[in-house]
């Protein structure tokens, strides 16, 4: 079994009013490699007085460990089926609406990978790889979101 660790670090500003409301959502999150990103609350959610337009938010998160997921384990099976990409880049975009409870959710991610390939698989094989990788990456197999990939 594997444990992953992420920190989150907020805390107060001077000046700013936190029963009314009136504070920056502007955070850190630390990770066990060393890294720590600048996150923030989305604009869409708190407008943007309060977040912090440089950092990235949950929401975005999200979708780029969607993302992640699905590319990194794209290209090992297609490593594994003998084809040799040359590079993959994907513009992902999540899409936030209410659920049957009125609770807004990440409802669904579209992922548009381009890949570029020394060898290259045939339409019907991509396919096949681009949905395998889907039912295994661990990020997919762990949320209810739609996930949808888009092929040029």
């Amino acid at each position: 079994m594997a444990v992953y660790v992420a920190t989150v670090g907020w805390s107060l500003r001077d000046g700013e009013d936190f029963l009314a409301g009136r504070y920056s959502r502007g955070h850190v999150i630390s990770f066990d490699g060393g890294l720590i990103m600048p996150a923030s609350a989305s604009p869409h959610v708190v407008g943007n007085k309060w977040s912090v337009a440089e950092a990235v938010d949950p929401e975005e998160m999200f979708v780029a460990s969607v993302a992640s997921c699905h590319m990194l384990t794209f290209l090992h099976l297609a490593r594994l089926a003998g084809f040799k990409a040359l590079s993959y880049a994907d513009a992902a975009e999540g899409t936030m609406s209410p659920n049957a409870k009125g609770k807004l959710w990440v409802s669904k991610v579209v992922l548009r990978p381009k890949i570029a390939w020394e060898t290259a698989p045939d339409a019907a094989t991509l396919d096949r790889l681009h949905h395998e990788a889907h039912e295994e990456c661990f990020i997919a197999n762990s949320v209810a979101t739609e996930i949808v990939v888009q092929q040029p």
